[in-house]
């Protein structure tokens, strides 16, 4: 393409300078033309073209760092965390040595329980933040609860269990977003060893937020434990039905190999189609694998006919055993808490 006279003194100019003669002198026109001169011809002719393609380059580079230095983190806790070559063991000899670390009670559970590389956990729904404070963290220490789900939270309650020695037994948390849409309370979960992870919303649902928290069972595979509880019927059938299914997607988006477990009053059960298509995502229900009979947890002051609302669901990865519901004072459902064995 020709040049003007008045392109060429500019190029040359430019080139003075910068020091450094061109080539292409084309690249450096385009370069140093905004795309106003060149209104009706391609791209090629002002430094549009070379814009998209520099920040297509900075881009590049920046996703590289960010997954570099991911990795790095990732590659660190590695090794300050999984030197065990049986990660199963690992992890439950982890959660065992915490256990023991934080009551100082009930080794011999803690120790049994790491041989076969099982933990113990719990869920909850707290009644608008009414459920008496004690008698969690006694539930806790007693039934030596690894990973602990409460739903239905307030600021208060949050206050009372930290006064009565839960962040001693749970020293790690991730608590939802305390909003005015949240139905009763907002959600949390606690556990003993410390996660590689955390977030305070690990599924978009029409309910209070689903707080998660995550850490490594070996190099290539991660276990995540979420707190969950969806809008019940009488807040609107959509929402409902919407809350439960959307769910799923913690199992259909999960890496292959990882393990996800929500704990929670899921407000359904195998009687409500959202319920079953939950199920379908990929999860199994620890009461319904274990088949030892109904785990009813609503309400708690009626012992018939009680409604399964609370559940234990986990994805491939684990077996669960000794399912159980008990009472709490001062909440309108009952615990429920079951032992998970990593295969």
């Amino acid at each position: 393409m020709s040049m003007t006279e008045e392109q060429q003194e500019k190029l040359a100019r430019a080139q003075e300078i910068l020091g450094y003669e061109f080539k292409q002198e084309q690249l450096l026109l385009s370069a140093i033309t905004h795309p106003s001169a060149t209104e009706g011809r391609p791209v090629k002719y002002s430094y549009e073209r070379l814009e998209f393609l520099g920040d297509s380059i900075v881009g590049a580079i920046v996703a590289a760092i960010a997954c570099i230095a991911s990795l790095l983190r990732k590659i660190a806790y590695w090794n300050n965390n999984l030197t065990s070559i049986n990660t199963a063991q690992m992890v439950a000899d982890n959660i065992a040595k915490k256990r023991e670390t934080s009551c100082g009670t009930h080794t011999s559970t803690a120790a049994e329980a790491a041989k076969h590389g099982r933990f113990r956990v719990m869920t909850l729904n707290c009644r608008f933040g009414r459920a008496n404070a004690a008698a969690i963290v006694s539930a806790v220490k007693e039934r030596d609860v690894a990973v602990l789900a409460l739903q239905e939270l307030t600021d208060d309650l949050v206050a009372a269990l930290d006064e009565a020695g839960l962040s001693d037994l749970l020293p790690y948390r991730q608590l939802g977003e305390n909003k005015d849409t949240d139905n009763g309370g907002f959600n949390g979960i606690w556990i003993r060893i410390e996660p590689s992870d955390t977030s305070p919303i690990t599924a978009v649902i029409p309910a209070a937020d689903v707080p998660g928290v995550c850490f490594p069972i070996d190099a290539m595979r991660g276990i995540t434990f979420v707190s969950a509880h969806p809008k019940s019927p009488m807040r609107g059938c959509r929402d409902w039905s919407a809350g439960i299914i959307g769910l799923g997607e913690l199992a259909t988006s999960q890496k292959q190999g990882d393990i996800t477990v929500v704990l929670g009053d899921l407000n359904s059960g195998t009687d409500h189609p959202s319920f079953r298509k939950l199920l379908d995502a990929g999860f199994q229900d620890a009461a319904l694998t274990e088949a030892k009979g109904r785990r009813a947890t609503f309400p708690s002051w009626l012992p018939w006919p009680r409604l399964i609302l609370d559940h234990i669901l986990f994805t491939a990865g684990l077996t669960a055993s000794d399912v159980r519901s008990f009472t709490v004072n001062g909440t309108d459902h009952l615990a429920l808490a079951a032992t998970l064995t990593l295969k």
